[in-house]
């Protein structure tokens, strides 16, 4: 009998100390150095910078008015200004490879066995991947960065911690846009950006989760962006990545018998 009620008695500890435990809320900034707002914004912008190349491969899911379709692809990007994406069908088809650079571009159509190329331009970049946004911002797209460097001088308007992530809020004092980072303070990764006009409608938002360490610099593997005033929607889930792969390359090709158009 005194056995049992030991046993009871351990079984009973055991729950409530697992009880209290799941309940009481985690201290993740014990041990961790709360960052003023001038250090933090540095550090991540030299985080952004860190990463030199990446290479990965996913899904991609695009949707807009004039387009909505998801595929497979594998990228490989150098920075500051070179993508290259091969995107794949079902059964791992190649459908195209696409070539961009901050003078030119190349598209491959695998299947009519064809090659686009000429001079690059923001239209150009909307027509290949369907979203209207520059090249650097499409490269930090991929990569899941958030660009800070015209922040590196400027005083938050707002600046906070709450419980487990910072919150800095810049209001431009021209047009009155609001933009908003809310940033993991463990790992330092942006986890949502918004971008907000002067009546508190969204101009653009990014979302990132799933995050891994690559080279010392949180990654997201899955990336939320949209943009509603352009009913535009992007989400890119990763399988695989690498960041700064010595041995990286950007490897198109194109059969000698492609026709080739000028465009």
């Amino acid at each position: 009998m005194k056995l049992i009620r030991l046993l009871s008695l351990l079984i009973i500890t055991i729950f409530l100390v697992t009880l209290i435990e799941s309940c009481a809320p985690s201290k993740p900034t014990d041990d961790i150095e709360i960052l003023p707002a001038d250090r933090l914004v540095n550090k991540l912008e030299l985080n952004r910078r860190r990463i030199k190349s990446f290479e990965g491969n996913g899904t991609i899911t695009i949707k807009s008015p004039d387009f909505n379709n998801s595929a497979s692809f594998r990228v490989v990007m150098q920075k500051p200004d070179s993508i290259y994406l091969t995107v794949m069908g079902p059964f791992g088809i190649e459908l195209a490879q696409i070539l961009t650079t901050r003078s030119k571009f190349v598209f491959y159509e695998t299947l009519s066995n064809t090659v686009y190329e000429g001079a690059m331009s923001d239209d150009v970049l909307k027509t290949i991947f369907r979203i209207n946004m520059p090249l650097g911002d499409l490269i930090d797209a991929f990569v899941g960065a958030v660009n800070f460097s015209e922040r590196l001088y400027k005083e938050p308007t707002s600046y906070l911690v709450d419980y487990d992530k910072y919150i800095l809020t810049y209001v431009d004092s021209v047009n009155f846009n609001k933009a908003k980072y809310t940033v993991d303070i463990r790992d330092l990764g942006v986890l949502n950006y918004l971008l907000t006009d002067s009546n508190n409608k969204t101009l653009f938002e990014g979302k990132y989760s799933s995050f891994k360490i690559l080279e010392a610099v949180a990654v997201p593997y899955v990336i939320d962006i949209s943009n509603p005033s352009g009913r535009q929607y992007v989400k890119i889930e990763y399988r695989n990545a690498s960041a700064n792969k010595r041995n990286i390359r950007i490897d198109l090709q194109i059969p000698e018998d492609a026709t080739r158009v000028q465009w």
